[in-house]
């Protein structure tokens, strides 16, 4: 289940006005810079905030720290064939992860968090907005069929991070989308990792590219869940999986 990001219309762009009022652009500055100093604080983290890549798993835009039982599965669009999000399955669960290029003055959570609520209801079903480990967070359920014909809803939990000129979101799914002992692990595994923007232009909301680790063997992935962890706006095929033992 990936979710791309959409751009804003030209008639969108229009709409805005050229310049927020003094006011409000100081107060968003200030909420911005100190939400940075957290996040330089407890993570995730730039590449420039580490000392060292050594001990980290290097899948390109992303440097995930091992864990004992943790499987990483890179997940790779059909058409490109090029890897589009990384998802970790820890006890149970899951957390899929994709890093997106971002403005360098302003952050891209707030829109985004938007946009995943008309995606999510567009397909029936609803978000609520809590706040969490990573600030404002949503809960997504859509409506989905059980094994046995029933009606029941799948449920997904979004979070997400600006960085400096990046953007890395999250989609807890499984037991780790409800409940919060269940998602610890995988949230401590989201702050340790560390992401690699590069010094190359890229537009706003391009996917940071993502590669297999060059000393890893691919192995077959496991089989799907009868119920996705989350409401599915593309189609990737699964590519090789990656089992990591730390």
């Amino acid at each position: 289940m990936v979710f791309g990001l959409g751009r804003k219309s030209k008639k969108d762009q229009a709409a805005e006005p050229d310049e927020a009022p003094a006011s409000v652009e100081s107060a968003d500055s200030a909420d911005k810079a100190s939400e940075d100093t957290a996040r330089r604080a407890t993570g995730p983290f730039d590449v420039s905030e580490i000392s060292t890549r050594d001990g980290y798993i290097d899948l390109g835009a992303l440097l995930i720290a091992p864990s004992e039982g943790l499987q990483l599965r890179l997940e790779v669009e059909e058409a490109t064939q090029r890897v589009v999000a990384v998802t970790m399955d820890l006890n149970g669960s899951s957390l899929q992860l994709q890093a997106f290029a971002a403005p360098k003055s302003e952050g891209l959570w707030d829109e985004i968090r938007e946009q995943i609520g008309q995606s999510v209801g567009s397909q029936g079903g609803q978000v609520e907005q809590i706040q969490g480990e990573f600030g404002s967070e949503l809960i997504a359920k859509l409506p989905a069929g059980a094994a046995d014909g029933s009606q029941g809803y799948r449920v997904a939990r979004f979070i997400g991070v600006d960085g400096p000129r990046w953007f890395l979101r999250g989609v807890l799914g499984g037991e780790a989308a409800m409940d919060r002992a269940a998602a610890a692990p995988l949230e401590a595994l989201f702050r340790r990792i560390v992401v690699i923007r590069g010094d190359s232009p890229m537009p706003p909301r391009d996917l940071l590219q993502l590669r297999l680790p060059k000393d890893a063997s691919p192995t077959p992935p496991p089989p799907a869940p009868e119920e996705p962890a989350a409401p599915e706006l593309r189609k990737p095929e699964r590519g090789p999986e990656v089992t990591q033992i730390g």
